[in-house]
């Protein structure tokens, strides 16, 4: 495994543990914080406020027109808001393909508009699908809490966090919403030392621009690089105990959710990598 060099900054403390981030099309920058309630927008800026609110948002995503969808953990909801912060309506509510949704955790958004959904519960976890035109299904079914995802570059392969088998499994899409065989292992991550499951529990995933995936390790306090092949390129220390998400606002900077303690507090981190 190869070192990086990379620069740290914290760019905000928060009183809630935070999750969430995107970026809107104007460059403002989004989380959530859970216990919170929030969803906060920090500005060019650097200056913090509440953009929205709901029960326990987590994951959300900025798709066209800067909405927003949000997954509330309390409400068992994938909720839309307008741009403006408005409350719009719920996409999903309690069930989906006449099934129980449980814990929205994270989402994706295709380049068509259909939505992939993770339902975080302990062993009967799920990967959900709805399509633009609303057409629902269980992609897959009895997973360990299945946690962030992520596209490769092409949106062949959907690539889904199973936090409390500690590993990243991959998804081979034949078309949207249709899976093309079953899941495979894609990495085993490393354990943390204590040995207990809730050391480890990857989080967020993203990918570069040349198709490497990075996790962020829940209580690792790290970020890890992994090459196409599944080969850990490198880690980064986050300074955050509960590293929960990530992204990419360019090739060389990342921002970094998280915290120190759940109900908080949160933070957010700012990571540029050097040459």
């Amino acid at each position: 495994m190869k070192s990086l060099n990379y620069r740290k900054e914290k760019i905000a403390d928060f009183l809630f543990y935070t999750e969430g981030p995107a970026i809107d099309s104007k460059g403002n920058i989004y989380c959530t914080t859970l216990s919170g309630g929030s969803i906060l927008k920090i500005d060019n800026k650097n200056e913090i406020s509440e953009w929205s609110h709901s029960d326990c948002p987590n994951g959300q995503i900025i798709v066209a027109e800067d909405e927003h969808l949000v997954c509330d953990v309390k409400m068992k909801a994938i909720r839309r808001f307008g741009s403006d912060g408005r409350f719009i309506k719920n996409e999903v509510e309690k069930v989906h393909s006449d099934v129980p949704v449980f814990c929205p955790n994270d989402l994706i958004e295709d380049s068509k508009g259909n939505i992939y959904f993770t339902d975080s519960i302990r062993d009967e976890g799920k990967v959900c699908f709805l399509g633009i035109t609303g057409e629902q299904k269980i992609l897959v079914s009895n997973l360990d809490y299945p946690n962030g995802l992520v596209f490769s570059h092409d949106q062949q392969l959907l690539y889904v966090a199973e936090s409390y088998k500690n590993r990243i499994l991959v998804i081979d899409l034949e078309s949207a919403g249709k899976m093309h065989g079953d899941y495979d292992v894609f990495v085993e991550l490393p354990g943390n030392d204590s040995g207990r499951d809730q050391d480890n529990l990857p989080d967020g995933l993203a990918l570069d621009i040349e198709g490497n995936l990075w996790v962020a390790h829940y209580g690792m306090q790290a970020i890890h690089k992994f090459s196409p092949e599944g080969k850990l390129l490198t880690s980064i220390d986050t300074g955050m105990p509960f590293t929960s998400n990530l992204f990419f606002l360019n090739p060389e900077t990342i921002f970094v959710t998280g915290g120190y303690g759940e109900p908080g507090p949160g933070a957010l981190f700012k990571i540029n990598l050097e040459p």
